[in-house]
């Protein structure tokens, strides 16, 4: 018999439903328009029609619209729908004003059939969450769920699945044979393994998910073989996907199954969408910011002997070596082996330096950085090389920072965790939500983080 792959990538059972409802939704809602303003279906219309369906559809998938992961979380479902058509719009933008000459399209009928698609998409998903949860209160068609294994890893899955009420589970309890004083604060378990299993059998479980310790492996398997005669749903859920695994992703490698645990976010179309979002936002600052940089330039020069600019060596994507740029703000150019961190009150800093590094003017260069593709404007901050040989000795996934390239700003800066790290508790929570931008990075995300990154460097703290 030909070797077939065990795994199969999951996705939600309705999600050629859920693109053919969207493409509906923009399809007639020019339709709509075009009807509602006596106006001709011509050929323009259908061009453009076919080409936002394409857009949409590439913006979508690329989002992770669709994927099954995103139950549970509905507000990120309505912030995607968001960032999807923002994205759409502005490259379909982009290519109107490209081909400017070759149609001639009434903007009112573009403007209203934009908000007409997004209006519909938008309340067709409302519409359907709440049908999910009343129906769910109501008690309709629920299906009964229980955890086997009263560990950490149960609790935590409990707690989400307590929260979804859209998922349509009846929590049945948690099943363990351990004693109470092993168990974890605040479970309660309803009987042991042995009645779980016989439960299964008769019918009074429909979805199980073992949550026991990955070393208990030969249990799990005994376990997994009694439940082979019974039509229960199993899921096994290991307790290292909960914290160790970065983008966890199956894949296939000819007929063998293989599951990412460290993985960059960027996949696919998702390296183009992160790469047209650096290069549109550093080229709007760049001409934004031309005036401040000449001020800052010709202020240089008269405050202070030395070089306008400051070149420093930090590790890139992969950990590859690259040139930072920086005004300079010091009397000194350190980019050696051993680099001293900036502190309050060093005699190293001009005093127009200083300036510049309480209100994060001194990183303006790097905008150039980022169009030139060796780092982006929204990702863990850059550390100096010896920083991150020091680093990578005392803190675990450290070096996973560099599965993404290096940011302007980033998540741990507007979360308070800028400037000096004098401590390794500092650094570690810098390093820790840096790992969570990494985890759930989305184009929303970044946007959120630009705006962040305004109001925090209004608030001039922990920079000197």
């Amino acid at each position: 018999m030909k070797p077939v792959n065990t795994f199969k990538v999951s996705s939600d059972n309705y999600y050629f439903i859920y693109r053919f409802l969207d493409l509906s939704c923009i399809t007639f809602s020019l339709v709509f328009v075009i009807n509602s303003n006596s106006l001709e279906m011509t050929q323009d219309y259908i061009i453009v029609a076919l080409t936002a369906l394409v857009v949409f559809l590439y913006i979508a998938e690329a989002l992770d619209l669709y994927q099954c992961w995103r139950v549970g979380r509905f507000i990120t479902v309505l912030m995607t729908v968001i960032a999807v058509f923002i994205s759409s719009f502005i490259i379909l933008f982009g290519i109107g004003v490209w081909l400017e000459n070759s149609f001639h399209l009434p903007s009112y009928v573009l403007n209203t059939w934009f908000f007409g698609s997004f209006l519909s998409c938008f309340t067709w998903r409302i519409l359907k969450h709440q049908w999910s949860v009343v129906r769910s209160k109501l008690g309709i068609n629920l299906r009964k769920m229980a955890i086997l294994g009263a560990t950490s890893t149960g609790a935590n899955l409990y707690h989400e699945i307590s929260h979804c009420d859209e998922l349509g589970f009846d929590f049945v309890g948690f099943f363990d044979d351990r004693e109470t004083d092993r168990l974890p604060k605040g479970l309660t378990v309803i009987s042991d393994i042995s009645t779980c299993i016989n439960d299964a059998k008769n019918g009074e479980i429909d979805i199980l998910f073992i949550t026991l310790p990955i070393s208990a492996e030969k249990r799990i398997a005994e376990i997994i073989n009694l439940l082979s005669d019974t039509t229960v749903d199993v899921y096994v859920v290991p307790a290292f996907m909960l914290s160790d695994v970065m983008h966890g992703r199956l894949t296939h490698i000819g007929q063998i199954d293989a599951l990412s645990i460290f993985e960059s976010p960027y996949l696919g179309s998702k390296i183009l969408l992160k790469r047209f979002e650096d290069i549109a936002v550093s080229l709007i600052a760049i001409i934004l910011l031309s005036p401040v940089y000449i001020l800052i330039a010709i202020t240089l020069k008269l405050t202070s002997p030395g070089p306008i600019l400051f070149k420093q060596s930090r590790y890139g994507l992969r950990g590859e070596i690259i040139s930072v740029l920086k005004f300079r703000s010091m009397t000194v150019m350190e980019s050696d082996e051993k680099v001293k961190q900036a502190t309050r009150d060093d005699k190293r800093v001009t005093a127009f330096g200083a300036f510049l590094r309480r209100n994060s003017l001194d990183e303006l260069p790097q905008f150039f950085n980022v169009l030139m593709g060796d780092m982006s404007v929204v990702g863990p901050r850059p550390h100096a090389v010896s920083h991150n040989e020091e680093y990578r000795k005392l803190i675990q996934f450290y070096m996973l920072r560099h599965h993404v390239k290096p940011g302007i700003t980033g998540w741990a800066q507007v979360s308070g965790w800028r400037g000096e790290t004098d401590t390794l508790d500092k650094m570690q929570k810098r390093v820790e939500f840096d790992l969570y931008y990494i985890l759930q990075w989305s184009i929303w995300f970044d946007l959120k983080i630009l705006m962040l990154t305004i109001l925090t460097c209004l608030k001039k703290s922990n920079t000197y």
